[in-house]
């Protein structure tokens, strides 16, 4: 019997010129496909975002306005991404993003922005797609790390015994991703293995939303001033796609 370590899969990241999903622009994208008995594959894109870079987005990813004007049209590049990624789902491989609902909904946002087809328009027929999040599942497998950052892709990687030399690039993240799914579906194999693309999507949407209205009543109760505590605060808790009528939820 296949696990899920064996199948062929799918991981993609993006890299931003900011950490607004519904506003900011993809600089880079990266899809890397893994698996089946068959030679890993990437994909990778390098895009002109439009718009200027900040410094604090460069500082993250290492791409800065100059190389970004050498990227390509991102009406062509987005088409493009979104039409592998397309390609990879109706197949049928699960894909993999750390944190999914960024990547997704910047991706969205994108496509609407240069009146591209939406995923839901590539994907007739498909309503719950086999998305993994193993951000998401992390939360709620071990939900008593200690330490602040301690659920940012690197550490949660060491968690899983992954390493990796470069961070911060979208293939590298991309693959991190991948790994940490992989070791996440053997080490809880009984509770994540039973479940079908529809449990598990299912599944995860109810978990992002209990992680982040937990999230928010920590915010609004116990954070202090300088941790960002409001009595007020909203937290979006929507999984997979963060609805553009609201402010984009936090991690």
């Amino acid at each position: 019997m296949s696990t899920f370590a064996d199948i062929r899969k799918s991981a993609f990241d993006t890299e931003t010129t900011g950490p607004n999903p519904l506003e900011d622009r993809i600089v880079t994208a990266a899809l890397v496909v893994r698996g089946g008995e068959r030679d890993d594959k990437v994909m990778s894109w390098l895009i002109n975002p439009g718009v200027p870079i900040p410094e604090e987005a460069t500082e993250v990813h290492g791409i800065t306005n100059e190389q970004a004007a050498q990227g390509a049209d991102p009406k062509e590049a987005l088409d493009d991404i979104a039409g592998n990624l397309a390609a990879a789902l109706r197949y049928g491989m699960p894909l993999i993003a750390f944190n999914l609902s960024f990547d997704w909904t910047v991706l969205a946002c994108e496509l609407a922005r240069h009146g591209l087809p939406s995923m839901a328009e590539r994907l007739p027929g498909l309503t719950a797609l086999p998305l993994v999040d193993p951000h998401v599942i992390d939360k709620q497998v071990d939900k008593y790390v200690k330490g602040t950052g301690m659920r940012k892709l690197k550490p949660t990687a060491e968690r899983y015994g992954v390493t990796l030399e470069d961070w911060h690039t979208a293939e590298a993240d991309a693959y991190a991703a991948l790994l940490i799914a992989e070791a996440q579906f053997t080490k809880y194999a009984r509770q994540l293995g039973r479940m079908g693309p529809q449990q598990l999507f299912a599944a995860q949407k109810a978990w992002r939303a209990e992680q982040q209205a937990g999230l928010q009543q920590w915010f609004r109760t116990k954070a202090t001033e300088e941790q960002g505590g409001d009595p007020k605060k909203v937290i979006d808790g929507s999984w997979p796609l963060i609805p553009a009528q609201r402010n984009g939820g936090e991690a």
